[in-house]
């Protein structure tokens, strides 16, 4: 990681969680903490310098994230994850941004450390391989302060994946140092599978 850049940490907690039945961000981990308290305490522990939330613009804002800064997708705007790593970024432009959705139950701190530890200066992305389908895992992700512009130009284009525009990049990929860190809970039986030590 270019120790000159600043590190900044987001969190997308904006999903519907219809899947799942509930919001996924307030699920309790079995540490005792809600997911996003979970991911963001991550996030401050990999050393990010500052940590916001990315939620819908209708969005109660969870109790205890005072810590947090709140970003807030556009009304009624249906964009997905993008637009609120790009309302994120915007916030700090000169920054790096660690990404995280928000129900990564197994993910750990070695595997963040990881992630920052491996960034070349010359990068725009950096992510990890999905173990089940070897693609880039976007909602874990180093989205660097030249990736904006890309992003910026996708919104415009209407182009909206952002695992897409990782591939298009020439996203570089490493291996999970840690089997199943990137394991999400997306339903029910994905988050007891996912607990499950």
């Amino acid at each position: 990681m270019n120790s000159n850049g600043k590190l900044c940490g987001l969190v997308l907690a904006g999903g519907r969680s219809s899947r799942m039945g509930q919001d996924k961000a307030a699920l309790v981990h079995p540490d005792g903490r809600t997911l996003l308290r979970r991911c963001c305490d991550l996030l401050f522990e990999a050393g990010c310098g500052s940590v916001a939330i990315s939620l819908r613009h209708d969005q109660e804002i969870p109790s205890g994230m005072e810590d947090c800064e709140i970003v807030r997708d556009p009304e009624g705007a249906s964009l997905g994850p993008i637009a609120g790593i790009v309302s994120g970024m915007r916030l700090h432009p000169e920054a790096d941004w660690l990404v995280l959705a928000c129900d990564l139950p197994r993910l750990d701190a070695a595997t963040l450390a990881n992630l920052i530890e491996s960034r070349r200066d010359d990068e725009k992305f950096l992510s990890y391989r999905s173990e089940f389908d070897g693609l880039p895992e976007p909602l874990c992700a180093l989205y660097t302060r030249g990736a904006l512009p890309v992003l910026e130009q996708a919104q415009v284009d209407d182009f909206r994946c952002p695992r897409k525009i990782l591939i298009r990049n020439d996203c570089r990929l490493l291996e999970l140092p840690i089997p199943r860190a990137l394991e999400n809970a997306n339903t029910p039986e994905d988050w007891e599978t996912a607990i499950v030590q």
